[in-house]
């Protein structure tokens, strides 16, 4: 039940404090400033949370481990749960802190979205959308792998790189989509803007493709470094 609860709580301050720094400081920092930010709040969490539940914090993580055979069924299904939960308590945190300004300069909006809600951005297509999301989480979950292997991880270093890994991916995708790479990040805060949902899917379907091509990344990488 830890495991599940840190899940839940990490995934919460994912939502509403990194999207919180696209609603609450967005015209200020800027889609740099944003990118830092989720890299800084996953680097938080992974030394908070890491030893007790691995602090994936993400559908897209979790779904890697169960693939890659780091995690049980039961526990991806737990876990999801609470990400999807926690989520939604960010989402919902963060709505209400949207909601107590009245001329306070909010960002994070797109069109009818707001909350900083994974939609295509002007000029993008549902196909680069796409793209970019299965790359991106390619990309970033193999960090995580390589980076917390038992044998070939970098320890207590292992949380530097995959917050910076999130940040460096947030950098590039901000522009795109808002950059998802978690289906949990994008499920909080289309609760409260349902005008997300339309392109919902894109950040299902990418970030679990992305995570599938990381394992077998991951796997090519291990077999190439027990060769030597």
């Amino acid at each position: 039940m830890k495991k599940y609860l840190a899940e839940f709580f990490g995934t919460m301050f994912l939502v509403l404090l990194a999207c919180g720094s696209a609603v609450l400081a967005g015209p200020s920092i800027g889609g740099l400033g944003i990118g830092l930010c989720f890299g800084l709040v996953l680097v938080c969490l992974c030394y908070a949370i890491g030893n007790v539940s691995g602090c994936h914090v993400n559908p897209a993580v979790s779904f890697a481990m169960l693939v890659s055979g780091k995690m049980s069924g039961k526990d991806f299904c737990g876990y999801v749960v609470a990400q999807l939960a926690g989520a939604a308590v960010g989402g919902a945190l963060l709505y209400w802190l949207s909601q107590c300004g009245t001329a306070f300069n909010f960002g994070g909006v797109t069109g009818a979205n707001n909350l900083a809600t994974n939609v295509l951005q002007p000029g993008a297509t549902a196909g680069m959308a796409l793209l970019a999301e299965v790359l991106l989480t390619m990309f970033f979950v193999f960090i995580v792998l390589s980076a917390t292997d038992a044998k070939h991880g970098f320890g207590n270093f292992a949380g530097l790189a995959i917050g910076l890994g999130l940040g460096l991916v947030n950098i590039v995708g901000i522009p795109v989509d808002n950059c998802s790479v978690n289906p949990a990040r994008s499920f909080g805060p289309a609760l409260f803007s349902p005008a997300a949902w339309g392109d919902f899917w894109i950040m299902v379907v990418g970030p679990l493709a992305g995570a599938i091509l990381a394992v077998v990344l991951y796997r090519l990488a291990v077999s190439a470094r027990n060769a030597e």
